[in-house]
């Protein structure tokens, strides 16, 4: 049978790009026409929607309290931190009619259930799962001592929101609700230095894009890649990017996020530009290939001059 893959290696790429040519035209207007009429008249109404966050004492999960506190969200706020009042209280301030903050941690299967459970019992329902809570150690593979000292960021990135999203699953049924996911640009496009997070962020992509197969008739899921987005995270690892690249202040970001979601899109990349990086790492790998090594060095040698001052 394996004159068959030989004669699809030959026939598919010809097949492909006639189709290419054939659909693209139309495809391309249609996807503009829809975006706009999205825009206009499929925004969701959040007044009095009930909004779980993950992550939410910092960063993006900070600011997206913000965001659907504005637009009238009830709003369960979750951190490992055991003291974010200061963020549920401003929630409050900017027109969230009630705010619950729950100290959890994500890597934990019970805290995951407990949280969920919490929000239901307080609010009666859950129409909104923002899967925010993440966490990152940069450092080249070769340069980890102990791989099981970056355990952490499959458990917190991956697993804690798996767990999130079972447990979720259920409630967001009823209401027909929605599960937001932040993911990452490096889960789909090469970055240095955070290999493990870059998987960690691939599996949740994958994980994602195969649960709406399953669950997507009844529940919209929304997957953010976001690019390098100024936080308290990406400071405290002292990321080397900042020299090269303008990070996007989490405000922004959270904003954005706020209007795709309503919207009912299926992926937001963010900063937008971002999604030109798709195509050209399909079509031309080896050439972000090269640019990554670059930035590589670039960094590299920044650190050297750091150290020799």
């Amino acid at each position: 049978m394996d004159w068959i893959h030989s004669f699809f290696n030959i026939a598919f790429p010809p097949i492909i790009i006639f189709l290419h040519f054939l659909i693209l035209p139309i495809y391309i207007p249609f996807k503009f026409l829809q975006f706009i009429k999205t825009s206009i008249t499929t925004q969701q109404n959040l007044a009095r929607k009930v909004v779980l966050i993950t992550g939410a004492a910092q960063g993006i999960g900070e600011q997206l309290a913000y965001e659907y506190s504005r637009r009238g969200a009830f709003l369960a706020l979750v951190d490992i931190k055991e003291n974010f009042e200061d963020v549920r209280r401003r929630a409050l301030k900017l027109g969230s009619p009630d705010v619950i903050s729950i100290v959890a941690d994500v890597t934990k299967v019970e805290d995951c259930k407990k949280f969920i459970d919490e929000a239901v019992h307080h609010f009666g329902q859950l129409d909104h799962l923002v899967n925010n809570a993440g966490t990152v150690i940069l450092s080249k593979f070769e340069d980890i001592d102990h791989i099981s000292d970056h355990k952490s960021i499959m458990d917190v990135n991956f697993w804690g929101t798996v767990n999130s999203i079972h447990f979720g699953i259920p409630h967001l049924k009823r209401t027909k609700g929605k599960i937001v996911v932040i993911s990452s640009i490096s889960g789909w496009c090469p970055v240095p230095l955070v290999s493990i997070y870059s998987a960690s962020k691939a599996a949740l992509i994958n994980f994602c894009e195969t649960l709406r197969n399953e669950v997507g008739s009844t529940i919209g899921i929304t997957i953010v890649t976001p690019g390098l987005i100024g936080t308290k995270m990406t400071r405290e690892q002292d990321i080397k990017l900042r020299l090269l690249i303008r990070e996007e202040s989490a405000e922004r970001c959270a904003k954005a996020i706020v209007r795709s979601v309503c919207r009912g899109e299926s992926f937001l990349m963010e900063p937008r530009w971002l999604w030109w990086l798709f195509p050209a790492r399909m079509i031309f790998p080896d050439l972000i290939d090269c640019c990554n090594s670059y930035l590589l060095n670039l960094i590299d040698q920044n650190s050297s001059t750091k150290k020799n001052c």
